[in-house]
C-alpha cells in the first residue's frame, strides 16, 4: 500500500515538475541539462578548466592575475540552463524546497574541507532586503550544509552595514566599489571567526566582489583560513 501522502503529493522534479521516483531530485532530462562542474576546476573561483590535474594548484587566468582573498573556492554548477533556473527560483521564487537538494550537492563537493570546527558563514543581506525578501537563501543553504556535514552554522558572524545597489549590470570594478565597507564582522558575534576555519556560503558567484568583501571581513576578524562555497558559478563564454 502506498503512503497516502505520496499519493496526495507525489515526488516531482525540482526543475520541471514532472513525476519522479525520488523526492527532491531531478528527472533524467533535467539532470542531463544540469551543468555540474566535474573534472579540473580553478581552486580560486571554481570555474571549470580544460586539462587534467598535474599536481600543481589549478588557477584560471583571472585568479592568477588577481588572486582572491581566500584559500580555496568551490562551485558546484555552471550558472546556465537548469542551474540558472534553480538559482533564480530559489532566490526570487520562494522555492525553499530547493534548499535541500542544492545543499546536498554543495555538501558533497566540500565535505573534505568541512569538519565540526568549520564556521559556515552565509553572505549577509541588509536587514531591509531581508524584510522584503523574508529569507536569506545563502543562510538557508549554510544551515542545511551544517546539518549534513556537522560544520558550525554561523548565521550572524558577518553583517551588511548598508544596503548596496543591485549589481546585475555592473562591471567588476563597479561591483567592488559598490561593496566597499558594506560587509563587516558582527560587532558582538564576529569574534566567533577569530582563529577559525571559515567557509563563506553563497548561491552564485559572478565577479566574486561580494565574496571578496566577505572574505576580507572574515580575515580582519581573525579567521585562520577562509574558503568559499557557491552553488553556481557564472562562466564567461569562450
Amino acid at each position: 500500500m502506498q503512503n497516502p501522502l505520496r499519493i496526495l503529493y507525489p515526488n516531482q522534479c525540482i526543475a520541471c515538475g514532472i513525476l519522479v521516483e525520488e523526492a527532491h531530485g531531478l528527472c533524467g532530462a533535467c539532470w542531463t541539462e544540469t551543468p555540474f562542474i566535474a573534472g579540473l576546476a580553478c581552486d580560486g573561483c571554481g570555474v571549470p578548466m580544460i586539462g587534467e590535474n598535474d599536481g600543481v594548484r589549478p588557477l584560471c587566468d583571472t585568479c592568477m592575475a588577481d588572486p582572491p582573498p581566500w584559500d580555496h573556492g568551490i562551485a558546484v554548477l555552471s550558472y546556465r540552463d537548469t542551474a540558472r533556473r534553480v538559482v533564480l527560483q530559489l532566490k526570487h521564487g520562494d522555492r525553499l524546497d530547493l534548499v535541500r537538494p542544492a545543499a546536498k550537492w554543495m555538501a558533497a563537493r566540500a565535505a573534505a574541507m568541512i569538519d565540526d570546527k568549520t564556521c559556515l558563514a552565509p553572505v549577509p543581506l541588509h536587514w531591509t532586503r531581508l524584510v522584503s525578501r523574508r529569507f536569506n537563501q545563502s543562510a538557508s543553504l549554510a544551515r542545511e550544509i551544517s546539518r549534513l556535514t556537522g560544520g558550525r552554522y554561523c548565521p550572524d558572524a558577518l553583517v551588511r552595514t548598508r544596503r548596496t545597489k543591485a549589481q546585475e549590470h555592473m562591471t567588476r570594478e563597479e561591483r567592488q566599489r559598490n561593496l566597499e565597507g558594506a560587509i563587516r564582522s558582527h560587532p558582538a558575534r564576529g569574534m566567533q571567526l577569530d582563529g577559525q576555519s571559515v567557509m563563506i556560503v553563497d548561491d552564485v558567484m559572478t565577479s566574486g566582489a561580494t565574496l571578496r568583501a566577505c572574505a576580507q571581513a572574515a580575515t580582519e576578524a581573525g579567521a585562520q583560513s577562509v574558503s568559499v562555497l557557491v552553488l553556481a558559478r557564472v562562466v564567461k563564454n569562450g
